[in-house]
């Protein structure tokens, strides 16, 4: 798949927070342009930032905020993915957004 594709995913992915999903768009729009550098580099500098590893997941899902976001149900629900992830042996966040992102960040060097 190319880079490209995963921008489009990183996009339209429902878990994808505003920062990111703009910095995603801002890039689209500046491919071919003389622009298309320095979006490559927000962009990055953006999923740098936003894609999450397991452990992060895990501890923010085990606190009350996450219940308090999601409700305790689905927190407790999340947490018990990540932690089965990651005892797995995977290191990220396996979200739409997050592997959208991190498929971006394994192969920047395209963008």
């Amino acid at each position: 798949m190319a880079v490209i594709d995963s921008v489009k995913e990183l996009v339209a992915a429902p878990s994808v927070c505003p920062e990111a999903k703009e910095a995603g768009e801002r890039y689209l729009a500046a491919v071919g342009t003389d622009d298309q550098k320095k979006a490559a580099e927000m962009l990055v500098a953006e999923l740098e930032e936003d894609v999450l590893t397991l452990d992060q997941n895990i501890e923010f899902f085990a606190s009350p905020a996450a219940a308090e976001k999601f409700g305790k149900e689905a927190a407790e629900g999340y947490l018990a993915h990540f932690k089965e992830a990651k005892a797995a042996g995977e290191k990220w966040c396996d979200c739409p957004a997050c592997a959208a992102g991190k498929a971006v960040l394994d192969h920047k060097e395209e963008l």
